[in-house]
């Protein structure tokens, strides 16, 4: 074990977060001898992490007393802690180390704790990283190695390094931009920056903060850059990887990855070898295949053959929430995308379909919604609007594409919304009173007035731009939410 993981060997550690990474970090620091402290304000999980064997203590009982954090030696963060957190602030002025939990598993995972250190192949990304991340899994699957997906996705890494049955050899990491400033030390066999576009703007404090959290993905032996994106594809001389290749949707140079024809081929670790078909991907289109490409990057730079990512791309099917049709009523289909929150998401949907009413809205994070309209304008028929920032979006609407009509679901406790006026009081805006609905019952009305917005033939799309915590659990329950709606429209519609 090295030296910084032993000297916490009887000391006081704070775990940041008593949600899925914080508990799983409980066991970890117990195995290494720690003595293990969970701050936060729900109850329910702090219950939860004393029936761990962890001691808890109330998140802001602890910020109002300085003093208390003097006993530990170590803070490790979950991902939804920003740096200027009051109390990672006052750590960092107390000069008390503080890691993320992916920093943490990093450095249990090198020390071999848990046996012989696992390959990382780490996915990050704006978006697609999800989908990457499981291409990636089924790939490895393919070529019979002992994988698993971890990190973002759900599963976290330290739970993942603790199972014994199955062992994973190679771990195909989703990492977020949180996840990835709280891990400096991590140095991946193989890394992909799939694309870079304004989120979470408002925990970074700033684009080029984001970005160099990002960068992080590229640090080990093989650096990936989804060079169709204009930031992302600007990297290659920021990267720190030691080899750094590209992926497109175009021929690919010497060096990248891409498309020919009908195939996926493969410039960058051989001569030219063909790895799948464009029709083996699923989900199809333009990001489909990014993911797909970006996927066989990161399995070809640990000498995954070809055959095997050929078979891994025709085994992959796409999770929930992510551009999953849901049904069809009276002619007109009905699509759950609603992982796609933030606008660089939504605008994939959007221009993968040729008619659409779009349902929006929910926490925009300082991302702006402009030039998303203003692109896809042309292909709406309609927007329905609803959340905390669904005034922006309206607003942006008024301004780049004023003859569409638009339904803001007003629930009366939006305050964001409700402010903005100035350019969506215009006849093409219709708000619809909804007061006191929750998530789930705005969705309902939202789906109604989306429905009688479209035509035969067209798409009614939950793209919402936006995350999704002002009305709802997570995304996932916005995307069920969503599927119920379109359900009881089913039970009026004329198609079954």
């Amino acid at each position: 074990m090295n030296d910084e993981l032993e000297r916490l060997r009887g000391r006081a550690v704070l775990v940041a977060g008593a949600g899925v990474s914080g508990r799983a970090t409980i066991e970890p620091l117990t195995d290494l001898g720690a003595h293990v402290t969970v701050t936060d304000r729900n109850e329910r999980a702090l219950a939860e992490c004393a029936a761990l064997g962890a001691r808890t203590v109330d998140l802001d009982s602890l910020v109002d007393d300085p003093a208390a954090l003097r006993e530990f030696a170590l803070v490790v963060t979950s991902p939804g802690f920003p740096p200027d957190a009051p109390l990672l602030s006052r750590a960092a002025g107390a000069a008390i180390p503080i890691w993320g939990d992916i920093e943490l598993s990093w450095r249990i995972d090198r020390a071999e704790v848990y046996g012989p250190a696992r390959r990382w192949l780490v996915v990050t990304g704006t978006n697609g990283k999800t989908t990457t991340t499981m291409m990636l899994h089924a790939i490895l699957e393919a070529a019979g190695l002992g994988s698993v997906a971890c990190g973002n996705i759900g599963l976290p890494v330290l739970d993942a390094l603790r199972r014994d049955e199955p062992r994973a050899d190679v771990l195909a990491v989703e990492l977020s931009s949180f996840q990835l400033h709280w891990a400096p030390s991590v140095r991946p066999e193989a890394g992909v920056v799939l694309n870079i576009a304004e989120d979470h703007l408002d925990w970074h404090g700033g684009i080029e903060n984001y970005i160099e959290a990002k960068l992080g993905a590229l640090t080990g032996a093989v650096g990936v850059i989804g060079l169709d994106d204009p930031i992302a594809g600007g990297l290659r001389d920021r990267s720190r990887a030691v080899v750094t290749v590209g992926i497109t949707l175009g021929y690919p140079q010497e060096g990248e990855l891409g498309i020919s024809g009908e195939l996926l081929v493969d410039r960058a670790f051989a001569d030219s070898a063909v790895l799948a078909r464009v029709d083996d991907v699923t989900p199809p289109g333009p990001a489909g295949l990014s993911d797909a490409l970006a996927a066989a990057a990161l399995a070809r730079a640990i000498d995954v053959p070809a055959s095997a990512v050929h078979d891994g791309l025709r085994r992959h099917r796409v999770g929930p929430h992510r551009a999953a049709p849901v049904g069809q009523v009276d002619g007109v289909e009905y699509i759950d995308d609603s992982k796609a929150t933030n606008p660089h998401a939504a605008r994939s949907s959007l221009l993968a379909r040729d008619r659409v009413v779009w349902i929006a809205g929910g926490l925009l994070k300082g991302a702006r919604v402009d030039d998303l309209v203003a692109e896809v304008a042309p292909r709406l028929s309609g927007a329905v609007l609803l959340g905390r920032d669904a005034g922006e979006i309206a607003d942006a609407l008024a301004r780049h594409a004023p003859q569409v009509p638009v339904v803001v679901v007003d629930t009366g406790d939006d305050e964001a919304m409700t402010d903005a006026t100035s350019e969506t009081d215009t006849a093409s805006v219709r708000r619809v009173a909804a007061p006191g609905a929750d998530g789930p019952a705005a969705m309902r009305v939202a789906v109604r007035e989306a429905a009688a917005l479209a035509s035969p033939g067209e798409t009614v799309l939950l793209a919402p731009a936006a995350a999704s915590l002002d009305m709802f659990a997570d995304y996932a329950e916005r995307g069920r939410s969503f599927a119920s709606a379109v359900e009881e429209l089913r039970g009026g519609g004329t198609q079954p």
